[in-house]
C-alpha cells in the first residue's frame, strides 16, 4: 500500500509539472504572437506611407504592390483598400490627348517670387516653410529651374527629418522626411544611420514590457551610436538602463545569478540601480560568488601514552619511591669493636 501511494503521487507531480509547462508554453506563445504583430503593423505603416509618397510622385505600380502587400497582411488596414482604388483609377484613366495650341510666353513672375522665397526660408532653418513655398512654386512652374529645385527639395527635406528625430523626438515624422528626401538623391552616411537607429528604437519600443531581451537587444544598439536619440518620452540612455535592469530581474528568477550580475552592471555604468534591481544585484551577485569559508586555526594537542603525565620529583631514577608520610627512621648505632683477650 505505501509503494502504491508513492506511485500516486510521483504520477500527480508528474502531471502537475506537465500542466506548469503547457501553461508557460502557451503563454510564451501568445506574448510572442503579440510582439510579432506589433512589428508587423509597424512595417505595414512604413508600407502604406512610403506608397502615399509613391502616389505623390506618379509611381502607380509600386504603390499598388505595396497596398495589395498591406491588404494581404491585413484586409482591414485603415485606408488601404480605399487607396488602391484610388491608384486603380489613375492607372487605368486614359491620357488626355493634347490639341496643339500656340505657346505662350511663360510668365515666372509667380515663380521666381515663390522661389526667392523659398529660398529666405531655407537660410532661416525654416524647413517646413520651405518646402510649402518649394511646393507653391512647382505648381505655379513644373519646369522652372528643375535641378536647383530639386536640390533645394532634398536639402530641405533631410534636414527637417533630422531636426524632427533629433530634436522633436518624432521619429516616425524623420523616417517619412528621410524617405522623401532618398527621392531625389541618396541620402549621406550621418542622416542614413540616424534613420537606421530610429527604426531600431521603434523596433525596440515595440517589445517594452514584452520581452525584455529583445527590447534590450535593440536598445543596445541605438545606446551605441545614439544614446541621446528618443521618441519624446525617454532617451536610447534611459531606455537601456531601465531594461538592463528589469531584464537581470528576470534572469534572477531564472536562477541565472551570473548574467544577472552582468546586467545590472550595465545598469550601473549609466546610473545608480533603482530598488528592486539593487536588492536582485546583491542577491545575485551573493549567489554568484559566494563567500569563501573561513577556517579557524586550533591548537594541536599531543596525545599521552601509558596514562597520566607524572609529575617530575629529585627522586634520582631507579631509587625506591619515599613515602613522606611514615617517621624518618634513625640510624643504627654502630658497636665499637672490642679486645679479646
Amino acid at each position: 500500500m505505501r509503494g502504491r501511494s508513492i506511485l500516486l503521487n510521483a504520477i500527480g507531480l508528474i502531471i502537475i509539472l506537465v500542466l506548469a509547462l503547457l501553461g508557460g508554453y502557451q503563454s510564451g506563445i501568445s506574448i510572442r504572437r503579440d510582439t510579432q504583430a506589433a512589428v508587423i503593423s509597424q512595417q505595414l505603416g512604413e508600407q502604406f506611407q512610403y506608397a502615399l509618397v509613391d502616389m505623390e510622385f506618379g509611381r502607380y505600380e509600386n504603390a499598388q504592390q505595396r497596398l495589395e502587400f498591406i491588404i494581404a497582411h491585413d484586409p482591414d488596414f485603415p485606408g488601404a483598400q480605399q487607396k488602391l482604388t484610388e491608384v486603380l483609377v489613375l492607372r487605368n484613366a486614359p491620357t488626355p490627348s493634347l490639341t496643339p495650341s500656340l505657346t505662350p510666353t511663360p510668365d515666372f513672375t509667380g515663380a521666381e517670387q515663390a522661389f526667392a522665397r523659398a529660398q529666405q526660408l531655407m537660410a532661416a532653418q525654416d524647413w517646413p516653410g520651405a518646402l510649402g513655398a518649394l511646393d507653391q512654386m512647382r505648381k505655379l512652374d513644373p519646369s522652372y529651374q528643375t535641378a536647383q529645385v530639386d536640390g533645394m527639395y532634398y536639402f530641405s527635406l533631410r534636414n527637417y527629418g533630422y531636426d524632427l528625430i533629433t530634436r522633436q523626438g518624432n521619429l516616425e515624422g524623420g523616417i517619412y522626411q528621410f524617405t522623401l528626401a532618398e527621392r531625389f538623391g541618396m541620402l549621406d552616411r550621418d542622416s542614413n544611420a540616424l534613420r537606421e537607429g530610429a527604426r531600431y528604437y521603434l523596433i525596440g519600443a515595440s517589445f517594452w514590457e514584452l520581452d525584455w531581451q529583445q527590447a534590450l537587444f535593440y536598445f543596445d544598439q541605438v545606446y551605441r551610436g545614439w544614446p541621446g536619440l528618443w521618441d519624446g518620452t525617454m532617451t536610447a540612455s534611459e531606455r537601456f538602463y531601465f531594461a538592463s535592469m528589469r531584464y537581470g530581474d528576470q534572469l534572477l528568477t531564472e536562477g541565472q545569478y551570473c548574467e544577472a550580475v552582468t546586467q545590472y552592471k550595465y545598469a550601473q555604468a549609466i546610473a545608480a540601480l533603482d530598488g528592486p534591481a539593487a536588492d536582485g544585484f546583491e542577491e545575485a551577485y551573493i549567489a554568484c560568488f559566494p563567500p569563501t569559508e573561513t577556517i579557524t586555526p586550533t591548537l594541536a594537542v599531543t596525545p599521552t601514552l601509558g596514562g597520566p603525565t607524572i609529575a617530575p620529583t629529585d627522586t634520582p631514577p631507579g631509587a625506591p619511591p619515599t613515602d613522606t608520610s611514615a617517621p624518618p627512621v634513625p640510624p643504627t648505632e654502630t658497636p665499637s669493636p672490642t679486645n679479646t683477650p
